[in-house]
């Protein structure tokens, strides 16, 4: 009985030493599994069991690990998982997970609120790390900078233009594919001033255009018989100023403290025709301005400041265009590439108004070489341009704009609207004709902001239509001025209760700006488990190896004993 006793007892404390684990347990169910095992202790030591082996078990819930067996070959995995090492792991932010880094650890709104730092100027995020309280906050801090260097280098960097139009779709490249990822979780409001876009400037576009507008139906011939009352040149141009100063004010926030989402408007293809609209809407401020406010003549300084920009901006983006790099015009090519050529004929007229003529002509054939080019490229469709919609969408209108706008500068540099400036009028109403046939294509497309800024060339278009009705005046001409003008105010008016509508009642004027958060490469999901389990079966192989290896050797030398 002793010696079944003595042969037992090995074999029951080897059952309860290799004991198998699968999973982690929690605190408490931690406590209870000490509680027996200490039970145990007592009951087995009464049996003359080992200590040392108790001891390994009473030291075993201290830390927590996870352990799996192959029952084939006995090799064991172990995988120690550390607080430290937990706390450094880094889910991305991406539409689908709607975490932010670190959203499994974190808890509450606490997580996120760093995650829109990454798009804040570097200058204010130093100086807002220089002023934590505690030490704890800046090991935090510190440990989540670690994790997410691989988020911020696309942020710091610039963007590739093809990544733009791979992870975005529509007209205005503004919504993300549904296969994409981003920096920044859809599910919260960002603040105001990361949704604020550049296409705001697009409101400011139409209503200066406007004041031309109707500053032309209260001063021209060829409208004598509606009498425009100039209070309403006077009303608008007032607004178009205020909203021009506000919305000013408002980006220069958005550039103070969130400078690298304005560096990501800037690479964006159809977005970085946007830094344009302020000059030219400072410019259209300018040429409209009412009588009763008019001096006699317009001091050349206004033309210098405000064309100044304009021209050491499109240096940059036609330079780029000519350069052949990645930023090509074939590759960049949009509607709203318009926007940086229209500008040099409304600059030709405000220096035709201050009396540079030279300097008009100059600036007038700048922006023509420049508008067939850009014309020719999209009118042809390349097959490595990106192709747009089906659904007919303001953006188009755009095709408008340098047209009519080169007829009017034409006109006032050479003081008539001759045969270059009917030319140009006449290929502006063609575009204009050919659009307004598609009514079946005026469907499928959501408000935007970006809309105002497809108004103002139906504005030049109305305004090009007056100067013709002055210089060849019959019904036809009048009466197409008088169509062309009421279409364009009655746009601007609809867009602008719409504007009110969705920003006062409906709070949806300034959705999340999801073109600015796509990552700089594409973020492919890592399959993790099937990686592991692979590890996993290459260390079984190498295991076998070894032991089959030593057997042989072993096997080896007792031949040779």
């Amino acid at each position: 009985m002793n010696n079944g006793a003595s042969a037992t007892s090995p074999h029951n404390s080897f059952q309860t030493h290799f004991l198998d684990i699968h999973e982690v347990l929690p605190e408490d169910e931690e406590e209870e599994g000490v509680i027996k095992m200490e039970d145990n202790k007592v009951t087995s030591s009464k049996k003359g069991l080992q200590k040392p082996i108790k001891l390994r078990e009473l030291k075993r819930p201290q830390r927590s690990f996870n352990r799996q067996v192959s029952l084939e070959t006995g090799f064991s995995v172990l995988g120690v998982e550390s607080k430290a090492k937990d706390e450094k792991k880094v889910l991305r932010r991406s539409g689908r997970s709607f975490g932010g880094f670190d959203s499994a650890n974190r808890v509450g709104a606490e997580a996120r609120k760093g995650d829109f730092n990454i798009f804040r100027t570097k200058s204010t995020l130093s100086k807002q790390n220089s002023l934590l309280p505690t030490r704890k906050e800046k090991e935090m801090e510190n440990q989540r900078a670690e994790g997410a260097t691989g988020l911020n280098e696309p942020v710091n960097k610039s963007v590739p233009v093809g990544r733009y139009f791979d992870a975005l779709r529509g007209p205005e490249l503004d919504q993300v594919k549904d296969s994409e990822d981003i920096l920044l979780p859809k599910d919260e409001i960002w603040p105001f001033l990361l949704r604020f876009p550049i296409n705001c400037f697009g409101i400011c576009l139409g209503l200066s255009s406007q004041a031309v507008l109707w500053r032309a139906l209260s001063t021209s011939p060829a409208t004598e018989f509606l009498h425009v009352t100039p209070f309403i040149n006077l009303s608008l141009w007032l607004l178009a100023l205020a909203t021009l100063i506000s919305v000013s004010i408002t980006y220069l926030l958005k550039c103070i403290h969130y400078f690298e989402a304005v560096k990501r408007e800037y690479f964006h293809p159809v977005r970085v025709n946007f830094f344009f609209a302020p000059w030219v809407v400072c410019m259209f401020l300018a040429i409209g301005l009412p009588p009763m406010l008019e001096p006699a003549k317009l001091h050349p300084a206004i033309w210098c400041a405000f064309m100044g920009p304009y021209f050491f901006l499109e240096l940059k983006i036609y330079g780029q265009w000519l350069s052949g790099g990645k930023r090509r015009l074939c590759k960049v090519a949009n509607p709203s590439s318009h926007l940086s050529v229209v500008g040099n004929f409304v600059g030709a007229i405000l220096a035709s108004k201050v009396g540079w003529i030279e300097a008009a002509k100059f600036l007038w054939s700048i922006g023509f070489a420049h508008y067939i080019v850009v014309f020719v490229t999209l009118y042809q469709r390349l097959p490595t341009s990106e192709a747009l919609p089906k659904e007919l969408h303001p953006v188009y209108s755009m095709f408008i704009a340098a047209p009519s706008a080169a007829s009017i500068a034409w006109g006032s540099i050479y003081g008539e609207f001759d045969g270059c400036s009917r030319t140009c009028f006449f290929i502006a109403l063609f575009l204009y004709i050919s659009l307004v046939v598609r009514i079946n294509f005026f469907t499928g497309f959501r408000f935007s902001v970006a809309w105002w800024s497809y108004t103002f060339p139906m504005t030049t278009a109305s305004v090009a239509t007056i100067k013709y009705a002055e210089q060849v005046p019959s019904v036809l001409s009048r009466g197409l001025a008088l169509c062309l003008s009421f279409v364009s105010s009655t746009m601007v008016s609809v867009l602008f209760v719409s504007t009110l509508l969705h920003a006062l009642f409906w709070k949806t004027l300034f959705p999340n700006d999801l073109a600015i958060a796509i990552t700089k490469k594409r973020l492919v999901k890592e399959k993790k488990p099937f990686k592991k389990a692979y590890d996993i079966k290459r260390w079984t192989k190498q295991a076998l190896t070894k032991n089959n290896s030593g057997d042989k050797e072993f096997n080896g030398e007792n031949k040779v004993v």
